[in-house]
């Protein structure tokens, strides 16, 4: 069976398991970021407030896709490590486990959506585009349970090693969202709403493919029938101990690039927070990898972990770690040598000389931030694959708010360096805060050798 010599693959090479399993995942990673941009291409052409709108609504948006990775982590962790142990049964029942928590979580984010979602958009400061952020963004809240159970089903998939059910009905979902979406703005007529429509009914289809696999051709290693479920509160609480930490950092990343954009405006104005908008979509996107091969690296070394497979786990590191590293740097090399040209086709303003010129200048200052990240993002992933998920949370606060924005102020505000000081004190805290967290993960690591020695 297809599923069985999956799980072989997870237990035997972690080289081999982690290429099959990162590869497809980064490319659906990478699809989802160019569908958001292609969202925002299309949405534009209503008019400047559907966008505007759209930027305001985006990182609620983002909350529950936050939402849903954080539950894939935990409930990733939670399997791998009781399939590394050779416990089916706790597995099957963690799935159920990991579902109920899902249609909980999605009430809860409905309830806010009913209640809430208009004191939000206003408290965003969006209060004179609110009749856009609602139209796009009620759907998008009360059908939420079509963006969190997706991602939840996945990691179920990965944990077995089917990286193709995983990462195909994702892939299926951005290829018919970027479809839609001129369909139902302009063709229904619909605006922004009909974007927002497309979204969700993308996001249905590509859950209905998974719902078939799972409950018609039923050929997956792991069970998802209610016999299976036993209600044991140590389940959830293993689930939520990885879930709420991961959630939380997605949330981080998002605050980031909000403080970032107040120190930018303070020492430098508005004109450069467009600059840098441009170059730091071009950063996010090198980590985009980083974040593929942690996910893999989650399912690999959760299934070390839990077999006490001390040579297996200590491999996962150090691979996804070289591998990470690898094109991380590549995506680097290419941003500092064609952030002109690159700038320039992303801006889509030939007529703004000044703004590509800033904006590629940021770039090949930037490419810097990204040289350890690969150290950083393997602890967390690791750290989220034992059921860490705390220690993770407390390094990506060290890391992202404590060291890399603390230092931009220092070295932008404090020293009055000005915006070179805010790039340069975020650059050095970034590398800083990524070799502190690949420091303790390889001490945990020794100290796992010794005990499986023991």
């Amino acid at each position: 069976m297809q599923s069985s010599e999956n799980i072989e693959s997870i237990f035997g090479n972690p080289v081999k398991a982690i290429n099959k399993l990162a590869f497809p995942t980064i490319f659906s990673i990478l699809l989802m970021f160019l569908n958001n941009l292609i969202d925002s291409f299309w949405v534009a052409g209503i008019n400047a407030d559907a966008l505007a709108a759209l930027g305001f609504i985006s990182p609620l948006y983002l909350v529950i896709i936050g939402l849903g990775t954080g539950l894939g982590a935990g409930t990733n962790s939670l399997i791998s490590r009781y399939l590394g142990a050779d416990r089916r049964e706790d597995a099957n029942n963690a799935i159920i486990h990991s579902i109920i928590l899902t249609l909980i979580v999605s009430a809860i984010v409905l309830i806010i959506g009913i209640f809430f979602l208009k004191d939000l958009v206003i408290l965003l400061g969006a209060s004179s585009v609110s009749t856009y952020c609602l139209d796009y963004g009620e759907i998008i809240f009360f059908l939420n349970i079509v963006f969190l159970l997706p991602n939840v089903l996945a990691s179920i998939f990965r944990a077995e090693g089917n990286v193709k059910r995983a990462t195909s009905p994702l892939v299926l979902t951005y290829v018919l969202n970027m479809v839609l979406d001129p369909i139902f703005i302009y063709v229904f007529k619909l605006g922004i709403f009909g974007a927002g429509f497309a979204t969700v009914l993308a996001s249905f289809i590509g859950l209905l493919w998974m719902l078939y696999w799972i409950f018609v051709k039923k050929d997956s290693y792991f069970s998802f029938k209610l016999a299976s479920y036993k209600s044991k509160w140590d389940i959830y609480k293993n689930i939520l101990v990885v879930s709420l930490p991961a959630g939380t950092e997605e949330i981080i990343f998002s605050l980031v690039a909000i403080i970032l954009n107040y120190l930018i405006i303070i020492t430098s104005g508005i004109s450069e927070v467009a600059a840098f908008t441009i170059a730091w979509r071009f950063i996010s996107m090198a980590f985009l990898p980083c974040m593929g091969i942690g996910i893999a690296t989650i399912t690999v070394s959760g299934v070390a972990y839990g077999a006490r497979n001390s040579e297996n786990f200590d491999l996962t590191i150090k691979y996804s770690t070289f591998l990470s590293l690898i094109i991380t740097l590549i995506f680097s090399v290419v941003f500092f040598f064609f952030a002109y040209p690159l700038c320039d086709i992303f801006t889509f303003t030939a007529n703004d000389p000044y703004l590509i010129t800033r904006s590629a200048e940021i770039l090949q200052l930037l490419v810097f931030y990204n040289f350890m990240i690969p150290f950083g993002a393997t602890a967390a992933y690791v750290y989220q694959a034992v059921g860490s998920g705390f220690k993770s949370l407390a390094l990506t606060i060290l890391r992202e708010l404590i060291l890399s924005m603390g230092l931009a102020y220092l070295f932008g505000i404090t020293l009055n360096m000005g915006i070179f000081g805010v790039y340069l004190g975020t650059i050095i805290g970034m590398n800083i805060g990524s070799l502190i967290g690949f420091v303790f993960i390889w001490i945990f690591n020794l100290k796992f050798k010794k005990m499986c020695i023991n």
